[in-house]
């Protein structure tokens, strides 16, 4: 994709965000355009940046930390958005943003002692598998108070809110109900003693679905071929 499509696609994406916004009743600029970087190029990436994409996503940790050397002093705040490895936290405690795919307290305890040995503190959302399907990561929603409550005690990690990925489908509405849940999921764990604090942030929503997730209270989207462009 010529790299001027890419600037122009992330304009387009970021005019969508507003109108989806804006058609409830929200402040556009509550939400965070994360751009899905994994697999793409440093030309790519680059011309991203460029254009203003100051979040960018990486599922493996190896690959991020490698962009992240490559791009040097770019304003650019991290994300893992994809299943994290116990062993792969040791690769971005330095400098990762925002953990979006925490699922476990054994997880958790690792990214908080590594954030110690670094002299930082690493915020993390607990990943929720709200449409149940096997293949997904995530906790189920009958485990997440009590797992949100152990992560939220872990002193060199934050816990500030909560992430889900709901099915592919070609009718982004389809995946309306799902948002809800998430949502509903967030208050639940309030009512139950979770500081709100803990639960500022829902992250959801992607390229196939991503501006009805900002009309159910999405403050992270996930959006990659919208920006890039289909992979070759």
């Amino acid at each position: 994709m010529p790299y001027r499509q890419i600037a122009d696609n992330l304009q387009r994406v970021r005019q969508r965000i507003a109108a989806a916004a804006e058609r409830v009743g929200r402040d556009p600029g509550e939400v965070t355009l994360v751009a899905v970087s994994k697999t793409r190029s440093m030309d790519e990436v680059r011309a991203a940046v460029e254009a203003g994409a100051g979040d960018l996503g990486e599922n493996y940790a190896q690959e991020m930390a490698e962009k992240a050397e490559a791009l040097g002093e770019a304003d650019v705040r991290w994300h893992t958005i994809g299943h994290l490895q116990t062993n792969k936290v040791r690769i971005i405690a330095d400098f990762v943003n925002l953990v979006h795919s925490v699922d476990s307290l054994r997880l958790g305890r690792e990214m908080s002692n590594r954030a110690a040995a670094a002299g930082r503190e690493i915020p993390f959302l607990l990943q929720a598998n709200v449409s149940r399907e096997e293949s997904k990561f995530g906790v189920v929603e009958e485990d997440a108070c009590t797992l949100a409550g152990e992560l939220a005690g872990l002193e060199s990690c934050r816990l500030v809110g909560l992430m889900t990925m709901p099915p592919y489908c070609e009718d982004p509405e389809e995946n309306r109900p799902y948002f809800v849940a998430l949502k509903e999921l967030r208050d639940r764990l309030i009512n139950r003693g979770v500081p709100a604090e803990r639960m500022r942030h829902l992250s959801m929503g992607m390229t196939c679905d991503f501006e009805v997730a900002v009309e159910e209270g999405a403050t992270l989207v996930r959006v990659g071929t919208a920006i890039f462009g289909p992979r070759a």
